[in-house]
């Protein structure tokens, strides 16, 4: 019986180290709150303008989206449906997968569960690590992924920067990054935008947490309630025993 728990144990390593996400890199950490609904608006709109464009949400429906995030219809229908024609429609990319393969030589993957695959610490580290990168295809390459086919889409915002790498024993180390031109965005104020798109995809992939947090509040005050009212009764009953 020992042996046959300690093969199992053996056997389920590798499978919790992949559910874990299974890395080692220094990741930042992002701090995620789905309570905060402005933030969850801001990284909607970063995700339908940036990354809808080319990755789908294919999961998710407009319609379900904007009534979790308190998104009014003629908001909905005005600045976040530039791929749809009505808000019961999934969020779709309109690129097609032959061009997608052809210019960036994979299809670009549908981000709809992408946080609980690969963490939003992964996620928020991945998007901040872009980098410039002439012999890449791209111009561009990550610190994270190393090689990635996406370019950094969200360069204007960020600027142009270069990686400065030392060579040890035969391993390149990462130095730092070299700002070359200016951004729009200060460094605070890109962190920011990438944590509400983080924050945005969190949510994109379970939405069903909203409605846990609404039912266990709920559910708290009536526990507390139910308490209350459980400690009087057991007074009650034991008044005349004592």
């Amino acid at each position: 019986m020992k042996k046959l728990l300690g093969l199992l144990f053996i056997v389920l390593i590798p499978f919790g180290a992949v559910a874990s996400g299974g890395s080692n890199e220094n990741l930042d950490t992002v701090h995620i709150d789905l309570s905060d609904t402005k933030s969850l608006q801001r990284g909607a709109r970063t995700f339908v303008n940036y990354c809808l464009s080319c990755h789908g949400a294919s999961y998710m429906r407009y319609e379900r989206m904007a009534k979790d995030l308190k998104i009014s219809d003629s908001l909905l229908r005005e600045n976040l449906m530039f791929a749809a024609d009505k808000p019961g429609e999934l969020m779709m990319t309109t690129m097609p997968a032959e061009g997608a393969k052809q210019w960036f030589g994979v299809v670009p993957p549908d981000l709809s569960v992408t946080a609980r695959y690969r963490r939003p610490d992964w996620i928020y580290t991945y998007l901040r690590s872009f980098y410039i990168d002439e012999s890449s295809p791209t111009g561009w390459d990550n610190l994270v992924f190393p090689n990635v086919a996406m370019p950094n889409v969200l360069y204007r915002w960020q600027g142009g920067r270069i990686a400065n790498f030392s060579e040890s024993d035969g391993n390149k180390h990462f130095e730092g990054f070299e700002q070359l031109q200016p951004g729009e965005m200060t460094q605070e104020e890109f962190d920011l935008a990438i944590q509400d798109l983080t924050n945005f995809m969190v949510y994109l992939a379970e939405p069903a947490k909203l409605v846990r947090y609404r039912i266990g509040l709920w559910v708290i005050i009536f526990m507390v309630i139910f308490t209350i009212f459980a400690y009087f009764l057991y007074k009650e009953y034991w008044r005349d025993v004592r």
